[in-house]
């Protein structure tokens, strides 16, 4: 049977057999009697030349394996390039996201070996070399003629400046993507697809199987938004794009599959975090987009106020405690803990991290990251004999994970973390549900932030807006509870709004960034004794925080739409004061 390659995105890919009989320009006519007994000769001779060739292998201590009756994936082929294979007599014929197989006439050779290393670096595989015969190598390497197509998408996608120009010509709009996609080829989608998330600065893409389409949506500033809709038809071909450069299992469609892939442009570089969900019309990929100049931002761009500004500086200055961000998935809490890490760090200070995943690399740091046999509490114990100075750690999620870092935070250590609370006077009740012992935790905690993101109003389009009456009535009865420092630069009656019209810069949608909104909770004499108590609520500490001053996540977002940074209505769809 013709061993044929387990692709089919493109239907002119030729079987082994196929190649071998071009090459050779072999007589595909009626063997005669002689040519027969040639072969059955031929054959017997393979035969033993593959019995030889396995019973060196099992001197030699490695596995054995015949090429001619596997099936090898292009994904496997393209991880050793032709020349370098050719040169070293190796070549992959097995990848399925998670183990890597080469085979080679010579197992031991010194780059053989380093291929295998370098491979199992790169892409977090295992790895182990097979021994193969001369016949066998021969056979296998003539697959390269055969996708000259598929290395090429294998590589990853790149959309370089000049794809990022010659999009841009053609995009102004969701319905311009529309337009583009209907006329185009399937690779020039994909990378449509990636060149327009790029150009509207999506933090998601996500690609939805319907029963009829293909629904492309992109989140931008935290809100989705619908872009094109694709023939049904074209979704196997696009989703194996995707799983390709991701480097995930091609014929797993039944369960979810995670990987990695990135977008290399002139001037930067864009990881990519890929997740394949089955569901009920076909597979729905997600991607998340990761820049890395989004870790550019400083302590000081935050966009923290004044006094709340002084006081989080004053906490992250100090040598040991705890400071804790709270809120939902996507509401920033990363970008403040690697602003506050950016600040922290300098040649005299010794930091570690543990993230799930690593989102951004931090020069001077030293990261690590979570994996099924290594969680937050095992890499949090490993840390504090690593003699850190700041340690943070991803997020706190169980008893064990918290007693670690409350023990770090009392013993000299500064301890960075998150944990999901929907603002800051719910991590304490947070902490105490898990089974944090109160007279523990009460030194522990420096400082508490509850924080969201708001979008920002496009500049070139913000026109000022009358609020309705009740809308300004709900602004002043937030704002009244405001620090008196604070409320007496307002009158709100004469106060100017502002939103944003929608025009090309910011694809009508009337925003064009974000910017966070915050809450700064210090724990002072009269929170410390509360936590003591052992017996405390939400309520019990937002109460108490009012009556310090704290100005409150909804207050410091109308505040900052009175500066015309945004709008009353986006202060309103992601705060909720109570």
């Amino acid at each position: 049977m013709a061993m044929r390659l387990s692709y089919d995105m493109e239907d002119s890919l030729q079987s082994i057999e196929d190649l071998i009989s071009d090459s050779r320009g072999e007589d595909t006519g009626e063997d005669s009697a002689q040519s027969i007994f040639h072969k059955k000769q031929k054959e017997l001779k393979l035969k033993e030349l593959e019995r030889a060739t396995e019973a060196d292998a099992n001197a030699l201590g490695v596995p054995y394996i015949n090429l001619f009756g596997f099936s090898i994936s292009p994904e496997a082929l393209v991880l050793i390039k032709e020349e370098e294979a050719r040169e070293t007599n190796s070549l992959c014929f097995f990848y399925d996201g998670e183990k890597i197989r080469i085979a080679a006439l010579d197992p031991t050779n010194e780059r053989v070996v380093k291929i295998a290393e370098n491979l199992a670096a790169k892409y977090y595989a295992e790895v182990k070399i097979y021994l193969i015969s001369q016949h066998s190598f021969d056979y296998a390497i003539k697959l390269y003629k055969a996708i000259p197509k598929i290395r090429h998408i294998v590589r990853g996608v790149e959309v370089t400046a000049k794809d990022l120009d010659k999009f841009s010509e053609k995009f102004s709009s969701f319905k311009d993507l529309q337009a583009e996609i209907n006329k185009a080829q399937v690779t020039d989608i994909v990378t449509m697809i990636m060149a327009a998330a790029v150009k509207s600065n999506a933090s998601d893409v996500h690609i939805e199987a319907e029963e009829d389409a293909i629904k492309v949506r992109y989140r931008i500033d935290g809100v989705l938004h619908d872009a094109a809709l694709m023939d049904k038809e074209l979704w196997k071909k696009i989703i194996s794009r995707f799983k390709i450069v991701a480097k995930v299992k091609l014929n797993v469609t039944e369960k979810p599959q995670d990987g990695r892939f990135s977008i290399l442009m002139t001037d930067d570089r864009i990881d990519i975090r890929a997740s394949f969900l089955p569901t009920n019309f076909g597979e729905s990929v997600v991607l998340r987009l990761l820049r890395a100049s989004a870790v550019g931002l400083g302590f000081e761009e935050l966009g923290i106020r004044d006094r709340a500004f002084a006081q989080l500086r004053r906490e992250v200055e100090r040598p040991n405690g705890m400071i804790i961000t709270t809120g939902p998935t996507g509401s920033g809490k990363t970008t403040t803990l690697y602003a506050v890490l950016k600040k922290l760090n300098n040649p005299e200070t010794k930091i570690i991290t543990i993230e799930d995943p690593i989102e951004y690399q931090l020069k001077g740091v030293n990261q690590s990251q979570t994996n099924d046999n290594y969680t937050f509490a095992q890499g949090l114990r490993s840390i504090v004999r690593q003699d850190p100075d700041v340690i943070m750690v991803g997020e706190i999620r169980d008893l064990e994970t918290a007693e670690i870092a409350i023990q770090a935070a009392l013993t000299g250590h500064l301890v960075l973390s998150t944990i999901h609370t929907n603002d800051a006077a719910g991590t304490v009740p947070r902490f105490l549900s898990m089974g944090t012992k109160p007279f523990l935790l009460a030194p522990a905690l420096n400082v508490m932030i509850g924080q969201r993101l708001v979008r920002k109003i496009c500049e070139t389009c913000k026109k000022e807006i009358k609020l309705e009456p009740n809308i300004l009535g709900r602004v002043k009865e937030i704002l009244s509870s405001l620090p008196k420092e604070e409320a007496e630069k307002l009158n709100l009656d004469k106060q100017k709004f502002y939103i944003g019209a929608g025009c090309e810069t910011c694809q009508g949608i009337g925003y064009k960034g974000r910017i966070g909104i915050y809450e700064i909770m210090s724990i002072n004499e009269e929170i410390e004794k509360l936590i003591l108590s052992g017996q405390v609520s939400e309520y019990d500490m937002r109460a108490v925080a009012a009556k310090n001053g704290m100005v409150t996540m909804a207050q410091d977002g109308l505040l900052k739409a009175i500066d015309g940074i945004t709008s009353v209505e986006e202060v309103f769809r992601v705060a909720e004061e109570k």
